[in-house]
């Protein structure tokens, strides 16, 4: 390990000098003032917004806001200055391919370390609360992520291939190389873990780049960055922007990116492919479902799985387990009652339960009340507020785990409404007989992400993945839609502007194009005929 790295961790204030964010006395009385990254210097912005802590309403960190025209010139002027062939390429200044590597090994050291692990757990979980084991799932994806690509495998992951030609001299081969500058929007629901794999797979690559956060839980980002500096990241690859959604808009309008990638809603996915004329690779929302096959086996393991998918983090994951379709046997077994009894212990002194950040409690209500509408529609459990005392701010959502039971026939003739993903701790469950029914509905949901078919009996198992196409799909009793670690892709499938995350493959499709470059040295022929 670097000499300079390992005086700087034996420093007894190594958390302190290295993240500015102390979250010891991080409060309304002490908050803390974000900073944006531009061309290799950290700067305060001429505005800012108070952002309310999500579990007492304190307003605790202030994030730039509405960015004078002088701010974001800094972010458009750095951005252009990259050239469409990027930073680096397997032709241009290969020994970056190694600097990458030494990052990825330092970076996946340092937040290897059990203080600087515990400090992002614990900033993680001030910004978007959740429970320990969630918030530390997330580093520890990062850190390993980070472990998969030190070394060579930087340049392993870009390597190119030759083809032989038709006559002596003449060779094809093809190149995977960066889109030059490009951009990143990231969420609020993994801080961490998503930013960091997409912005990591991006820089390595050799592209430039400009990131977002979400402006709520931003700062995790901001410790992030100032990590990798540590790992002797290069301060100018890499720009961090602070800003609501509408001004990235704007600067996206202006700025001459090759590529955007966008986590986030699927509404917004589409609004800012417009924006990018296409030039956008998408991991949008989906409304995930989970198939219970007709083989009732390991019902206790099974009813965890279910609660673990559609209530962890209150539901606030874009796999997040959005319907249930159970067989009959199942629900004669009492499936339903085990994921209520589950869900009924979850409690906001160990954020089993916590503050939903994007559906407040009325938005919440309004969806369940359409619901119960519906003929034969009930409450299976939840349907209110958290009822122990607690000071979530009105602007979240403040919600019990909720299943609602829609008959099978009735979610065909109501489809647009049932099939509205809530970003909350909300499920909708329904009974079939007839598994082809099931596949109808499925066909029809416009979103791929993942999916769960819990079942041992081979020739279901094999049907209802031959018949449907979600880009993550658990298949076998212990299928699951969430918990995706970094050793296989997450991301949808069925959308050319898809994107994926975490793996070589996910890179590859993500931050690189295919160049074919034909070498022809050959002795030119004699005989030339004109066609």
């Amino acid at each position: 390990m670097n000499i300079k790295i390992q005086e700087k961790i034996s420093n007894p204030n190594f958390l302190q000098n290295t993240f500015p964010l102390n979250l010891t006395d991080l409060s309304e009385n002490n908050p803390y003032r974000a900073m944006n990254f531009v061309n290799g210097m950290w700067k305060y912005a001429s505005n800012y917004l108070e952002i309310l802590d999500p579990l007492n309403g304190d307003k605790f960190i202030l994030v730039p806001n509405n960015l004078t025209e002088d701010e974001i010139n800094e972010f458009r002027d750095a951005a252009n200055q990259c050239p469409k062939s990027g930073l680096h390429n397997p032709l241009k200044n290969p020994e970056r391919y190694n600097l990458y590597g030494e990052v990825f090994h330092r970076a996946s050291f340092l937040l290897g370390l059990p203080q600087v692990e515990d400090y992002f757990v614990h900033l993680i979980q001030r910004v978007a609360p959740k429970s320990e084991i969630q918030a530390r799932g997330e580093v520890k994806v990062t850190q390993r992520f980070l472990m998969n690509f030190s070394g060579d495998q930087c340049r392993f992951l870009t390597r190119s291939f030759n083809v032989s030609g038709d006559t002596q001299g003449q060779q094809s081969s093809g190149y995977r190389f960066p889109y030059g500058s490009v951009a990143i929007i990231a969420p609020f629901n993994f801080p961490l873990e998503i930013p960091a794999l997409q912005m990591m797979g991006a820089l390595l690559t050799g592209n430039k780049l400009t990131i977002k956060g979400d402006q709520r839980v931003s700062v995790v980002l901001e410790m992030f960055l100032r990590l990798l500096h540590l790992a002797g990241l290069p301060p100018k690859d890499c720009d961090l922007i602070h800003c609501d959604g509408p001004q990235m808009e704007s600067l996206l309008k202006s700025t001459n990116y090759r590529l955007l990638q966008f986590t986030g809603s699927s509404g917004i996915a589409e609004r800012l492919c417009n924006t990018m004329k296409g030039k956008i690779k998408i991991e949008d929302a989906g409304f995930d479902w989970k198939i219970l096959g007709p083989d009732v086996i390991e019902i206790d393991y099974v009813a965890y799985q279910s609660d673990q998918d559609a209530y962890a983090f209150s539901g606030q994951k874009c796999s997040a387990q959005s319907i249930l379709f159970a067989h009959k046997n199942w629900v004669q077994a009492g499936i339903l009652d085990k994921i209520k009894l589950l869900a009924e212990q979850r409690n906001l002194k160990d954020l089993t339960i916590c503050p939903v950040l994007t559906w407040n409690n009325q938005r919440i209500q309004s969806q369940l009340d359409k619901l119960l509408a519906i003929q034969g529609a009930k409450i299976l459990f939840g349907g209110k507020p958290i009822e122990e005392q607690h000071k979530i701010p009105e602007c979240y959502g403040s919600y019990l785990p909720t299943a609602v039971f829609v008959p099978l026939q009735q979610i065909k003739d109501n489809f647009e409404l049932v099939t509205t993903e809530v970003f909350g701790p909300f499920q909708v469950v329904t009974e079939y007989e007839n598994e082809d029914h099931v596949i109808e509905i499925l066909e029809n949901i416009p979103h791929n992400l993942t999916a769960g078919v819990v079942s041992n009996d081979i020739r279901f198992v094999s049907k209802i993945l031959a018949n449907t196409i979600n880009g993550v799909t658990y298949a076998g009793i212990k299928a699951r839609t969430t918990g995706a670690p970094q050793n296989h892709w997450f991301g949808p499938c069925g959308d050319p502007r898809g994107t994926g995350i975490g793996t070589p493959e996910a890179i590859i499709q993500t931050w690189t194009t295919h160049r074919e470059i034909i070498m022809d040295f050959g002795i030119t022929p004699k005989n030339l005929i004109q066609s």
